[in-house]
């Protein structure tokens, strides 16, 4: 798979998102990198540590508490943004939306990937502006009740509605990832399930990202606030190593490219 200008190999390794939010509200580090400097030089840490993407978020996008903001101040917010970091740095860049107008606007500053928490399914231009710019994108899970009779047979045929419906605007199937959306619609045993039957998604035949850096299912399970999930995200990880996907979406990059380094090595010997 192709993003930006490198290439991914899609098998027998799993690569390292790094997260950037230039947020005041996202649960994890909202307010921390709002300034164009402070982004930029987190950006080059990451880097460093081992991000293969950065993933650049200008709206929270957790489940309740968020403010929605407006397409143009969200352009406002990323877009200078993507366009330093294209500049300064030899790394794709992923922008995290789901609304066409941000897409378009992050598109023409740079961005190499759309990373849509609805799956195509919140706004109905978004497909066509992410085949007309020819990106890659990620496709997450997600839907307005978290309410099922068979949880993981209900995500993944929500997941085939999205692939129809990337397939219909003419999205590249060598353009797409799957994410299983930890976190999005989902109770706390659906997220626990999502993560133990990861190798499922990927059976539906796209690769898969895996998003639980600091979530609250790990929160929930520790008994820990948001800057204290490392170790409970790092098992995570090891989980999607195993299970064969292609990326995890990670705050802390450094513990995170450790762990997938570790994992490999194991799975290798």
């Amino acid at each position: 798979m192709k993003i930006g200008n490198r290439e991914f190999a899609e098998n027998n390794h799993t690569y390292i998102m790094g997260i950037l939010n230039v947020t005041p509200d996202s649960f994890s580090d909202g307010g921390k990198f709002n300034h164009l400097d402070q982004a930029l030089t987190h950006v080059g840490e990451m880097i460093r540590d081992g991000a293969d993407v950065v993933d650049i978020g200008g709206e929270s996008t957790r489940p309740w508490g968020y403010t929605k903001i407006s397409d143009e101040e969200e352009i406002a917010r990323v877009g200078p943004v993507i366009e330093a970091v294209k500049r300064e740095f030899d790394i794709p860049v992923s922008i995290d939306t789901y609304k066409s107008g941000v897409a378009r606007a992050a598109a023409e500053a740079g961005a190499d990937l759309i990373n849509d928490i609805w799956g195509l399914k919140y706004d109905e231009k978004m497909a066509g502006v992410i085949a007309e710019k020819q990106l890659a994108c990620c496709l997450m899970h997600n839907r307005e009740k978290a309410e099922y009779r068979n949880f993981m047979e209900e995500m993944k045929q929500d997941l085939r509605e999205t692939i129809a419906l990337a397939k219909a605007a003419g999205i590249a199937q060598d353009k797409m990832i799957l994410d299983p959306g930890v976190g999005f619609a989902k109770s706390y045993e659906n997220n626990l399930e999502s993560i133990l039957r990861l190798t499922e998604v990927k059976e539906l035949g796209y690769p898969v990202l895996l998003g639980t850096s600091r979530k609250s299912v790990i929160g929930l399970t520790l008994d820990l606030p948001a800057a204290e999930r490392v170790e409970g995200t790092l098992v995570t990880t090891v989980f999607a190593v195993q299970a064969g996907c292609m990326f995890v979406r990670v705050h802390d990059v450094r513990e995170n490219a450790r762990a997938v380094k570790m994992t490999e090595a194991i799975l290798r010997a």
